[in-house]
């Protein structure tokens, strides 16, 4: 079937089919007509996965909250003694599967923690594999191997390959915010940069390892920058074919430097018709090369994250018992979704639910 677009022009749409729109594409694309971007974004949704939407059964635990970073727009941060970190046997007791839901995935993030021994994270990934041998780890940012790799004195090959060997199954593709370093001088200065971030996910994908991927928009990015930033991730998909999904995320603004000052210049955080646009981007942008564009139900909201199925996203995450770092940051949405919701957000949008593991593979 064709399908004919008025605001589009027949040379974008063809590479978009083709998988090769260009930056300026993108940036066209943003400012047509929305439901004519999202029309397209949805055609090529259905041609990369059909009408199946996912869902994944995991756990979160965040097991420290005390970190040196000096993001401003961290809500989670805590730099003094009175910040947590859970010792071993409380993040095994966590991951005993208690629910009756049947996990199949632990995703596990923290600060970054002052002279902290790589033996700590080893032991941590050892203690929750022969706890639950079966289990999916799905592990620490590429900041945290980077911070990793500088305090332990190795390279951050080597430091993969420790954590690798000790039960890491994949890795989280957060830390990326925005991939430009114009904006990581400004919200993130101490962090590592675009092109650290780059090589951290490639090592990663290089040992075996694959990541998700994100980005955190809505701040004090250009549009320019949301567009180079999602090229970024195609040219390193092109090169490593090591991404299983990208996330858009917008920006929270409570409880944060960041969030304050951009509320002082009157803005309130993202639309819901720009976080539809980014997924469609997205969704256009990548086609050919991450199938997987996750709705965020923390960011969105469940009601919006299923209207976004409509316009370039294919699955809603996961469970996320125990989620923290959004909520501490002003998300509205609980800690939790239950599997039987997941099925009902997704039948009542007209989809197909489909429980999958941490790989998209079908459970």
């Amino acid at each position: 079937m064709v399908i004919e677009y008025s605001c589009i022009p027949n040379d974008i749409v063809h590479r978009a089919r083709k998988g090769e729109c260009t930056r300026e594409d993108g940036i066209y694309l943003f400012n047509v007509e929305p439901f004519e971007l999202f029309s397209l974004a949805d055609r090529l949704r259905y041609e990369s996965v059909g009408n199946d939407v996912t869902y994944i059964i995991n756990r979160n635990i965040n097991f420290t909250n005390q970190c040196e970073g000096t993001c401003g727009f961290c809500a989670f941060r805590n730099s003094s003694e009175s910040g947590y970190i859970y010792s071993i046997n409380e993040i095994t007791e966590k991951v005993k599967d208690e629910t009756g839901l049947y996990l199949t995935e632990i995703c596990i993030q923290g600060g970054l923690l002052q002279d902290v021994d790589i033996d700590f994270y080893k032991n941590i990934l050892e203690s929750v594999k022969k706890e639950a041998p079966d289990i999916h780890i799905h592990a620490f940012s590429p900041m945290e191997i980077y911070h990793l790799s500088k305090i332990n004195n190795l390279s951050v090959k080597k430091t993969l390959q420790e954590l690798k060997n000790s039960g890491l199954d994949s890795m989280p593709g957060t830390a990326a915010e925005i991939l430009s370093d114009r904006v990581r001088e400004i919200i993130c200065p101490d962090k590592l940069t675009t092109d650290e971030w780059i090589n951290v996910v490639k090592l990663a994908h290089k040992t075996g390892i694959p990541t998700t991927s994100t980005m955190m928009y809505g701040h004090i990015e250009t549009l320019e920058e949301r567009i180079d930033h999602i090229l970024t991730i195609r040219k390193i998909q092109e090169e490593t074919n090591g991404i299983t999904e990208f996330v858009p995320l917008p920006f929270m603004l409570s409880n944060n430097p960041i969030g304050e000052q951009i509320k002082t210049e009157g803005r309130f955080g993202t639309t819901g018709i720009e976080d539809l646009k980014i997924h469609a981007i997205a969704r256009i942008l990548l086609h050919g090369y991450v199938n997987n564009i996750q709705a965020s139900w923390v960011k969105l909201g469940k009601k919006l994250a299923q209207v976004a199925l409509y316009h370039g996203a294919n699955d809603l995450g996961g469970t996320l018992i125990e989620e923290s770092i959004s909520k501490s940051a002003g998300s509205k949405e609980g800690e939790f979704v239950s599997p039987d919701e997941f099925r009902w957000l997704i039948e009542s949008a007209g989809k197909n639910p489909k429980q999958r593991d941490t790989l998209y593979q079908i459970v």
